[in-house]
């Protein structure tokens, strides 16, 4: 078993990048990137910390959720949450972000790099009120390369197929294994049902 430490021995396995899939790349939101993002109601963005650590955190609303304030930028709404926020520490501490969006149905994806800040802007956060409630945060991204990824993961995985999908019973509910996990013993499942009963709630009442 051999690991591959150069560029040039990875290229070498891989071969040549074909002509479209090098030249694809912008530096900025043309038309058809703008309408991806604006029927888009959901997105992962990726970061890493100082030391590298890497996280991808979900991000989802209703579709143009995120805001294109011109060719370059880009504003994503914070929404209530664990208070964790693990996507926010690691821009702080290195700004640069890849988003990927998603529209649900559709197998090409949309992939945005750049470098982000944390923005606590009123007016600049308005736009993005549901029911009345504006994001007491947003990260602006200002835009680096964008392009749009082929479809062959979601058709390998069959992602948006109806016949793929699975019944949740295989696992129990999130409260009961996370609770296990947070405290490295078995739950009685009284007690997580308790828990997940006001994650539902949650759920209904605040997510804004």
């Amino acid at each position: 078993m051999s690991r591959i430490e150069e560029k040039s021995v990875l290229r070498s396995k891989m071969g040549a990048v074909g002509e479209l899939a090098a030249k694809k790349t912008l530096t900025r939101l043309d038309k058809y990137a703008r309408t991806y993002i604006e029927r888009s109601p959901f997105l992962c963005i990726g970061t890493a910390d100082e030391h590298g650590h890497a996280d991808v955190s979900p991000r989802g609303d209703p579709p143009g959720f995120v805001r294109i304030v011109d060719d370059h930028t880009l504003i994503i709404p914070d929404r209530p949450g664990n208070n964790r926020v693990d996507t926010m520490q690691n821009i702080i501490a290195n700004p640069q972000v890849g988003i990927l969006f998603l529209i649900p149905g559709i197998d090409d994806t949309l992939r945005v790099n750049g470098k982000a800040e944390i923005i606590d802007d009123p007016a600049e956060l308005a736009p993005a009120a549901v029911n009345g409630r504006p994001p007491r945060l947003g990260i602006k991204v200002k835009v680096e390369e964008v392009f749009f990824h082929c479809a062959k993961a979601f058709r390998r995985s069959k992602l948006w197929d109806q016949s793929a999908h699975v019944d949740r019973g295989f696992l129990p509910g999130l409260a009961h294994m996370v609770m296990e996990q947070a405290r490295a013993c078995e739950v009685d499942h009284q007690e997580s049902d308790k828990v997940e009963a006001e994650i539902q709630e949650e759920y209904k009442t605040g997510l804004y």
